[in-house]
This record gives structure tokens, C-alpha cells and sequence, in this order.
């Protein structure tokens, strides 16, 4: 009896935890079950010339850029190749940079002006807001009806203007996204893991939402903005790290439609190296959590429909896992210790249906996401391994920004480094991996004693743990390492801004 609130506690997580994965399996139901309905729900004709019933709206490109020397002229050039008339047309390269980004934009801009593109350069004494503060700057001298926005790491295709712009024909459409493809997917295995990732966010949930009637975002980039749609919602705001999640709630909210078109690719450069990653999910996951506190109150008394709602709180949440994962490693050890040997009955029972359910609502949410793209599922089923035990690696870091966007709203918008032409030009600094350590040590000895105490259920997922936290504490060691034996040995680097968080 003296150990049932600790069990109480630990299966408490354990199903909260299980409620997130399962959810996934409802994303892919409902995939399933509107798979007819996505084609219909947009217009999805290419915008020409030819027809003078329909005049191609003006569009203002966005470029928000800030020290993106190794990625700034690919951009350029690719914005510069736009199938789409010059007098439609006008390219804005919102540029907050210190270093020799700013010279290359100059340079490439008035390139750009010499062959006929109407393209500024938008550039504040100060960087307040960030990459919200500049959308909103250079919104407010902007000539375009409709409004593109590329990160600085996208390669946007020729034809991707023509091919999104004719969804606004529907009145009620404030904001089209396309898909993100991936420039370097098989550099290597954590590009992979990351490109499945991502397939899954956009060929499933992305997907699931759109053809369900729920709310889904604007990824930040590779999309289009009516303009109209921005100012009715409030504007960018920057009291979020993630204002593109914010502003997508406030427009559908508002009354404004969302489109996805999953059929139209932008490549965009995946984070090579685990510090990047993690710099950018510690953003992602911090900004998610703000804007849960700002906005989840709101839906959750809107009127919205009960399957929006509920939707939209999985949606705001999912970042709430990461603590409940490094919760459940370390009750784990103990529970295994305390509790007997699980019988074939309790494993049939109990263990074997959590586990399916868990594990295969992930297995089948990115199978889906590869079949999407025409590869076998299979290929999500050899990485899933690996895809849980990344996520499970970076639960302590990504802990810590759940916890601060629980504690402070807005914060430093710290980017994320691109390789572009120039590895190693930009790079983050992280802080020696203790807590990953000190995991990685607990998940092995529950390893161990799941062996010896016969409850083999466990004894894959503590080798999971393990093997997660032991793999992001090692990649950090030996980033962090090289970079710093680089700065002794090359002092004329600048040593780039230590990570924030």
C-alpha cells in the first residue's frame, strides 16, 4: 500500500504520454477517412497569363534575414527566377543583419534592379520582435495584396507563386502553405530522422486538419499571406517565439480560411549538426507553449466545434511530452524495482496493447508520411528506432523550454544556423550534456534490471532511453569539442552567440 501513489503517479504519466501517441493514430484516420475530400477543397490550378477573367494578384516576397551570409545570394537568386510578371512583383529583403550578410544583399539587390525586379531592402536600427518585428516593418510599406515569406535556407521553385495564387480567388482564404522538401534529407542519419520528422508534421497533420476542418499553421515560411487577412487578426505579434503559430490561431479565429497544398514543394536546408537542431526545437517548443498560454484559453471558449477544440489542444500542447518523458525514465528504475515480475496474463492484458498502441499509431503516422511521397513504408519502420530515441535524447532540453515558456513570455529569437556554401561559418554553443549524462546512466541500469526481473516490455523502451540520451549527450560532447578546438587554433574566427536557454 505505501507504493500505490508512486504507482498511481507513474502509470498517471505513462497514459498521458500514450494519449499523445494515439492521438497520431487519429491524424492518420482522418487522412484516411477525407483522402477523397483534399482535392476538392482547393482550387489548385496553375495562375496564367492567358485568362483576363482572372488577373494575377500583386504579391510582395518577404525575405526575413539576419546574419545569413552562407544562404542570403541563393535565396536571392532563386526569388529572382519567379515565373511571374515583374509588374505583379515586388521583392522585400527584410535584412536585420551585423555581419557580411548585409554587403551581400546590397550588392545582389541592385543586381536585381538592374534587370528589371522592383526589389528593396528593409533594414531597422534595432532587431525589437525579431523576425515578427521585421514581417510587421516591412508589412507596413509593402505594395503586394497577397504576401509570400521565405526563410532564409528555403529554395523556392520558379512556378511557386503561379501555383498557390489562384487559391485566393476564394474570397474567405487568408493564408495558403506549401510543403517543405529537404535539401540535404540523406547527409546523414540525423538529417533522415529530421526529414521524417518534418514529412510527418506536413503529410499527415498538416493533411489531417485541412481535409478535417481543423486549425492548422503557417509553417513560418513557404507559404502566402492575403494581406487583409494578416491586419484583421491583429497583425504579427512578437510576445511569441513562435508568431507564426500565433498568428495562424488569431486569422482562423478571426473567420479566415486555410489552405494546404501538399502537392507544391519548396527544399529547404535541414541543421546538419545536433546543436542546430536543438537551438531550433528549443525555439519551436518555447513559442508553442506561449502560445498555448495566450491563445488556448480563447479557443477553448470559442465557437469553434467540440472536435476543433480538442484538435486544436493537442495541437498547442505536444510539447508538454518532453517532460513526461523525462519523468517516466526516471520513475522507470524505481518502478521496476517495486513492482513483480509481469505474468504472460498482465503482459497480454496491460503491457502488450500499450505498447502496440503507442509504438504502432508512430509507425503508422510516418509509414504514412513516406507513402505519401511514393516510398515504402518500410523505410519510417527501420528509422522509427532512431526517430524515438532522438526525441527521447532531447526531452531534458526541450524540458527546460517548456519550463521557460511557462515562466516568461517573448524572449530572444535565437535562429537557426544554416551550412549553406560555408560550414562552419555560423554555429551555436551548448553547455556540457549533465542531465543527458546522468539519464543516459538511470535508463541503463533500468535496462539491467528489467532483464533481471523479467518485465520485458520495459526492456526495449529503457534500451531506447539509454541509447537516446547517451547518443544526443555524445554528438553535443564532440560538436562542442571540435568547435572550441577550432576557435584555439583559427583565432580570427568570431566565436558565434552561445545558445540562449
Amino acid at each position: 500500500m505505501m507504493h500505490t501513489p508512486f504507482f498511481l503517479l507513474y502509470f498517471a504519466v505513462l497514459l498521458v504520454l500514450s494519449g499523445y501517441g494515439l492521438h497520431r493514430s487519429h491524424l492518420v484516420y482522418l487522412v484516411l477517412r477525407n483522402k477523397n475530400r483534399i482535392p476538392l477543397l482547393r482550387r489548385g490550378f496553375r495562375a496564367s497569363d492567358d485568362d483576363p477573367s482572372r488577373p494575377l494578384p500583386y504579391v510582395t516576397v518577404q525575405l526575413p534575414l539576419y546574419n545569413e551570409a552562407t544562404v542570403a545570394t541563393r535565396l536571392l537568386d532563386a526569388v529572382s527566377r519567379f515565373d511571374y510578371p515583374r509588374d505583379r512583383l515586388e521583392i522585400q529583403v527584410l535584412d536585420d543583419s551585423t555581419d557580411e550578410t548585409a554587403q551581400l544583399v546590397n550588392r545582389q539587390v541592385e543586381g536585381m534592379r538592374a534587370a528589371g525586379l522592383d526589389a528593396v531592402v528593409v533594414r531597422r536600427s534595432n532587431r525589437v520582435g525579431y523576425k515578427a518585428g521585421a514581417l510587421d516593418e516591412g508589412l507596413q510599406v509593402a505594395k503586394g495584396d497577397l504576401v509570400a515569406i521565405f526563410d532564409a535556407d528555403f529554395i523556392p521553385q520558379p512556378g511557386f507563386l503561379r501555383s498557390l495564387v489562384g487559391e485566393f480567388e476564394d474570397e474567405r482564404v487568408g493564408c495558403v502553405q506549401a510543403r517543405w522538401g529537404h535539401l540535404n534529407r540523406d547527409h546523414s542519419l540525423l538529417t533522415r530522422v529530421q526529414a521524417l520528422m518534418l514529412d510527418g508534421h506536413h503529410l499527415v497533420e498538416n493533411r489531417a486538419r485541412f481535409a478535417a476542418g481543423r486549425i492548422f499553421n503557417f509553417s513560418g515560411t513557404g507559404g502566402i499571406w492575403r494581406r487583409a487577412a494578416i491586419e484583421s487578426a491583429g497583425g504579427w505579434q512578437h510576445d511569441t517565439l513562435t508568431e507564426d503559430l500565433d498568428l495562424s490561431y488569431r486569422a482562423q479565429l478571426a473567420g479566415w480560411r486555410f489552405v494546404y497544398r501538399e502537392d507544391v514543394e519548396t527544399p529547404a536546408e535541414l541543421p546538419e549538426d545536433l546543436s542546430a537542431l536543438r537551438a531550433q526545437q528549443y525555439r519551436w517548443a518555447k513559442g508553442t507553449v506561449q502560445t498555448a498560454r495566450k491563445l488556448l484559453g480563447t479557443v477553448m471558449r470559442s465557437n469553434l466545434t467540440l472536435a476543433q477544440r480538442v484538435e486544436a489542444f493537442f495541437h498547442l500542447t505536444p510539447h508538454f511530452a518532453y517532460p513526461l518523458m523525462v519523468a517516466l525514465s526516471i520513475l522507470l528504475l524505481p518502478a521496476l524495482l517495486l513492482s513483480p515480475a509481469t505474468d504472460i496474463r498482465t503482459m497480454a492484458l496491460v503491457d502488450l496493447p500499450l505498447c502496440l498502441g503507442t509504438t504502432g499509431s508512430l509507425a503508422a503516422f510516418y509509414g504514412m508520411a513516406e507513402r505519401a511521397q511514393g516510398r515504402s513504408a518500410w523505410t519510417a519502420l527501420r528509422r522509427l528506432p532512431t526517430l524515438i530515441s532522438l526525441g527521447m535524447g532531447m526531452a531534458p532540453h526541450l524540458t527546460r523550454a517548456v519550463w521557460d515558456g511557462l515562466q516568461s513570455m517573448a524572449g530572444e529569437f535565437v535562429r537557426t544556423p544554416k551550412k549553406g556554401t560555408r560550414a562552419g561559418r555560423y554555429s551555436v554553443y551548448a553547455s556540457l550534456p549533465l542531465a543527458e549524462m546522468a539519464l543516459c546512466a538511470v535508463s541503463v541500469a533500468s535496462v539491467v534490471v528489467s532483464i533481471q526481473t523479467g518485465h520485458w516490455f520495459a526492456a526495449p523502451f529503457a534500451t531506447m532511453f539509454a541509447f537516446g540520451y547517451g547518443y544526443v549527450a555524445t554528438l553535443v560532447v564532440q560538436e562542442q569539442t571540435s568547435r572550441r578546438r577550432a576557435v584555439l587554433t583559427q583565432p580570427e574566427i568570431k566565436r558565434p552567440m552561445p545558445l540562449a536557454g
